[in-house]
């Protein structure tokens, strides 16, 4: 279930940052959305990072009694304010090299499904982050992770099959 009210979400935001990050292996564990929908053909929303403005998906750290889909429905819920159908099992996975102020440290995104129904008009990272449509090669293009764009066009491999 996901934190509706804002005290809610507070708490899960909270909670999500009390707990420590999963470690696979040498990396660290992350969720992500990738939210799509059928306008003139399949489309994919990016979001813009909150430091670099380099285009993302909603991806964050796992959440005290969340699945790994639920931690990503809130997170495309919380940085752009979408809305949908998150699918149970992750579609595809990417690894990238997180800074932090210690240092980086290779984080692997699972990805998840998103199926987006609306988008609210108000979010809690509005003000933070850009959101935008864009066909899947121009969604490809604008990432700049290699392996998220091979996620991108798996899925699009899989949406026309």
């Amino acid at each position: 279930m996901i934190a509706k009210t804002s005290k809610g979400r507070k708490k899960a935001r909270k909670a999500a940052k009390s707990l420590k990050a999963v470690a696979v292996g040498t990396e660290r564990l992350q969720f992500a959305a990738l939210p799509w929908r059928v306008a003139d053909g399949l489309e994919i929303m990016l979001v813009s990072s909150r430091e670099t403005k380099r285009w993302i998906i909603p991806k964050g750290w796992p959440m005290a009694g969340r699945s790994g889909a639920a931690a990503a429905a809130i997170e495309a819920m919380e940085e752009a304010g979408l809305l949908g159908v998150i699918s149970d099992e992750p579609i595809g996975h990417f690894t990238y090299a997180k800074r932090f102020s210690r240092g980086e440290e290779l984080c692997r995104v699972e990805v998840f499904s998103l199926r987006v129904a609306r988008q609210r008009g108000h979010w809690p990272e509005q003000h933070e982050r850009e959101t935008q449509w864009f066909p899947v090669a121009e969604a490809m293009a604008l990432v700049s992770d290699p392996e998220l764009a091979d996620v991108i066009a798996a899925f699009a491999r899989d949406f026309s099959a």
